[in-house]
């Protein structure tokens, strides 16, 4: 334990009721002790994430027994081990995927949900890995099984799970196609690895995929919009094709052609990550930590940090988050990054 845990609080940004940008508060709380199983991180950087937002206007309820701090993934070092964990050593860089808590300057977390920050990663941007890569991973191979070679459609393919998801895809042999909202952002997709990306503004991305495929459709699609793209995503399938849908930002109620579910043997299906078990949190990280990282290492997935902002700044970071123009993961810099 550092003389600095000896210090009874910390800095935290916290939300003071439900609504916009006035809820956010910059506020000292005491430092948590890690429970059983759990491991207390010292906090060099935080990723933002939707789902901050959603929670922050009321719209993302907290897992029972998480933090209410908004937060989903940090990175950091070491401070303290709870009782259990033999695995980790003081000091130790890390990256963690959490249930809330992340906006502070200590967090405790299971320690199975931990992993090490990758090699060539710096400590602040290792911040921005945990979420996404778990994400895209437990999303489009765990769940959707893609498989080497199969056409993959990710919607909002600059964002942070699109520019993740890309690249992932195209490292492990899958034919990725993106859409985005403009021509920069067209172009960006193809740097990221895109086989192909459709502007959604100007082209019918239905018509397109098939295009693109020779008819086939895609095999895989990974879905943020939820019922706006609904019907279109159907559409768009491949016979045998899985739609996950892992975001609602068009919508929480459509309507599904079950006809077409049926007629293509299509599967469709929705995740969320933050309400899962721990078990099975600590089993995406393992997987994570087993498959992912060694293509961060050797550059094939690059991390894709747009801007920082001090721990302070959360209002400016999430505005930031928000604007349209934005590429890439915003972080939180709670410590000094390395």
């Amino acid at each position: 334990m550092s003389e600095e845990r000896l210090h009874p609080s910390m800095r935290v940004v916290a939300y003071e009721g439900a609504g916009g940008r006035e809820v956010i508060s910059v506020q000292d709380r005491p430092i948590p002790t890690p429970g059983h199983g759990e491991v207390l991180i010292k906090v060099a950087a935080a990723g933002i994430n939707r789902a901050d937002l959603l929670q922050r206007a009321g719209n993302y309820p907290v897992p029972e027994g998480a933090s209410d701090l908004p937060g989903l993934e940090v990175s950091g070092t070491i401070e303290e081990a709870g009782a259990g964990v033999g695995t980790w050593d003081f000091g130790t860089p890390v990256c963690a995927l959490l249930a809330g808590g992340g906006y502070a300057e200590y967090v405790a977390v299971p320690a199975g949900q931990v992993a090490p920050v990758p090699d060539g990663v710096s400590l602040t941007d290792a911040a921005g890995l945990p979420e996404v890569a778990a994400t895209c991973w437990s999303n489009l191979f765990m769940q959707a099984g893609v498989q080497s070679g199969d056409w993959v459609l990710v919607h909002g393919g600059t964002g942070g799970i699109g520019s993740f998801a890309l690249q992932l895809l195209a490292a492990l042999g899958a034919r990725p196609i993106a859409t985005a909202g403009s021509a920069e952002k067209v172009a960006r997709s193809l740097e990221l690895g895109a086989e192909a990306a459709i502007n959604h503004r100007e082209e019918d991305f239905v018509a397109r995929v098939k295009e693109i495929t020779g008819g086939h459709g895609a095999d895989v699609i990974l879905d943020v919009m939820g019922a706006k793209y609904l019907e279109p995503n159907v559409k768009a399938l491949a016979r045998g094709g899985r739609l996950v849908v892992i975001g609602l930002q068009g919508g929480a109620s459509g309507n599904v052609p079950l006809n077409a579910v049926m007629g293509k043997n299509a599967v469709v299906t929705g995740t969320m990550l933050r309400p899962r078990p721990v078990q099975e949190k600590a089993e995406i990280m393992r997987q994570v930590s087993e498959h992912v990282w060694p293509l961060v290492a050797s550059g094939a997935i690059r991390t894709t940090t747009e801007s920082t902002f001090p721990l302070g700044e959360a209002v400016q970071a999430q505005d930031r988050f928000e604007e349209s123009d934005r590429t890439g993961k915003v972080l939180l810099v709670a410590g000094e990054g390395h």
